[in-house]
């Protein structure tokens, strides 16, 4: 074989190995992800996001090195997911909580907009209003309570009428 094609193709021996490493280290990720708590996407913290993507990088890598075994794959998915684990274990711990979980934060009260926690929550105002149009609300004066929660969603309580 000559140059490219060792290039395009390689070493078939090599890519089966890599599919069979592949394969069972996404069985581990997927039995490591069972026994762990099940989170929607959409809420997923920083800590999730950084251990969803972790586990991504570790099995790509496990499985395409030829200079890595599927234990020490599995290893570093098996130690990360444990992080995962005591981290997410933390949220219960009050003194710790804050340390995973960001602070809920009050956007609107009374129709009065908390400029301050708008930007502390990392929003904008054309963020805030488009929140508020998704709960169908066209002003901040429509809005009694405007919550910034811990998963990053924007809850809105509208304004009692009259």
């Amino acid at each position: 074989m000559n140059g490219w094609e060792h290039a395009l193709i390689g070493d078939w021996h090599q890519a089966l190995w890599a599919a069979v490493k592949a394969l069972t280290l996404f069985v581990t990720a997927a039995g490591a992800f069972r026994v762990t708590q099940r989170r929607a996407i959409a809420e997923f913290t920083p800590f999730d996001w950084v251990t969803a993507v972790a586990v991504g990088a570790i099995v790509g890598r496990t499985a395409t090195a030829s200079d890595t075994a599927w234990l020490t794959g599995a290893v570093a998915l098996v130690t990360l997911m444990s992080a995962h684990a005591l981290i997410a274990r933390m949220r219960f711990v009050p003194s710790l909580r804050r340390l995973v979980d960001p602070p809920l934060r009050v956007l609107i009260r009374d129709g009065e907009i908390d400029e301050r926690n708008l930007r502390r929550s990392g929003l904008t105002r054309t963020d805030l209003d488009a929140a508020l149009r998704q709960h169908g609300h066209d002003s901040p004066r429509d809005v009694h309570l405007a919550l910034f929660e811990e998963r990053g969603a924007v809850s809105v309580l509208p304004a009692k009428s009259d």
